[in-house]
Order: C-alpha cells, then structure tokens, then sequence
C-alpha cells in the first residue's frame, strides 16, 4: 500500500462538478492499493497517517500529529501510486489492485482513521476526480508498507 501525503492549509475533491468532499487544514492524502496489500497493510499506513508528526508545534518543530492539531484527512483512491515507470514509456499497472480487492482496502483506512479519531473525507473510488489543495510548507512524505524496517 502507498500513500502520498501533503500537509495541507485546505483541500477539496469534485466528480462531474460537484464537490464530495473537502476539509480544511490536514493532509491530503492519496492512497494506492496493491495486489499483495492485506489488513496488516491498512493497519501500517492507518497508524502511520494518524499518529505522524509532521505539524508545527509552540516552537515551530514537526512534532504535532493530525489528530493533535484536530486536523482532517482528504482520502483520495488513486492506483497510479502503484505504476512502474522504470521500462519502456508507458507505466505498468500490473501491481495494482483490481478494484473488487482494492475498494474494501481503501474503505477499511478510511473507517481505521475514523477510529483513532480523526475527521475523515473522501473522494469517490474509481471515478474521474479533480482534487485542489493548498499544500502547507510544502510538506510532502511518502509511505509505503512494503518497505517496513
């Protein structure tokens, strides 16, 4: 599972022009489901988006978590996360997820966010959407639970 997340001051998702999502300051996040991805997976990348300090505190130090800024998190489907690009021109797909495994996967970190607390919105699985964000810093980390230490 790979998730690429931005700081963000504020965020917003729209499908066929109408918005179905948006928060103000959190992080954006955009989240790739891989075909080996399982629930140990959601629980590192859950853990990982709620608990990471990557907010300013009193002093101006990362030290502050979404949840402790009282933060929000946009939760974006997008399986080009999980594209090769290393041959040819055209990225490969064959990692990612087909969508009747990745969906449940993408529901299971939206509801485990939802249970540590913090506010959660979400674009609409599969479909076209345009995402608008003011990215704060710019901070911007990738996560990848595969490449557990």
């Amino acid at each position: 599972m790979r998730a690429l997340l931005q700081r963000v001051r504020e965020a917003t998702v729209t499908v066929d022009k109408h918005r179905v999502g948006q928060i103000a300051h959190g992080l954006l996040v955009y989240l790739g489901v891989a075909q080996e991805d399982t629930e140990q997976d959601v629980a590192y990348v859950t853990d990982k988006l709620a608990g990471l300090r990557i907010f300013a505190d009193g002093a101006g130090k990362m030290n502050l978590s979404v949840r402790d800024v009282e933060g929000a998190i946009l939760l974006i489907s997008n399986f080009t996360l999980c594209g090769d690009c290393r041959k040819g021109r055209r990225p490969s797909f064959s990692q990612a997820a087909e969508p009747v495994q990745a969906e449940p996967l993408y529901e299971a970190v939206a509801t485990g966010l939802r249970k540590q607390g913090v506010r959660v919105e979400q674009g609409q699985f599969g479909a076209m959407m345009q995402v608008h964000s003011v990215n704060d810093g710019p901070v911007t980390f990738w996560l990848d639970s595969t490449k557990l230490l």
